[in-house]
């Protein structure tokens, strides 16, 4: 169950009518771009970020001095994988 709460004179304060009993073990994770006085930060369109594939495809065809089937026979030069 998530609660949510703000922090007040160095003190977590929970919003919702919460009564766990004291000893409850918790877990305190701020929320980034939230604090009293800012608005909430606008949401990024997932199009705005480059995916992982994206970003490693500058990196395509860069290494030198691989066996031409380096790709298909990865786990046989990695681990020694009988060669497909």
């Amino acid at each position: 169950m998530t609660y949510r709460g703000h922090v007040e004179n160095g003190r977590v304060v929970v919003e919702d009518d919460v009564d766990l009993p004291d000893g409850t073990p918790v877990e305190v994770k701020p929320v980034r771009g939230r604090a009293p006085g800012r608005a909430r930060a606008p949401a990024k369109d997932k199009n705005d970020k480059l995916t992982v594939s994206r970003r490693l495809l500058k990196y395509a065809g860069k290494a030198k001095g691989l066996p031409r089937d380096a790709a298909r026979n990865l786990d046989h030069y990695l681990y020694g994988h009988p060669k497909q």
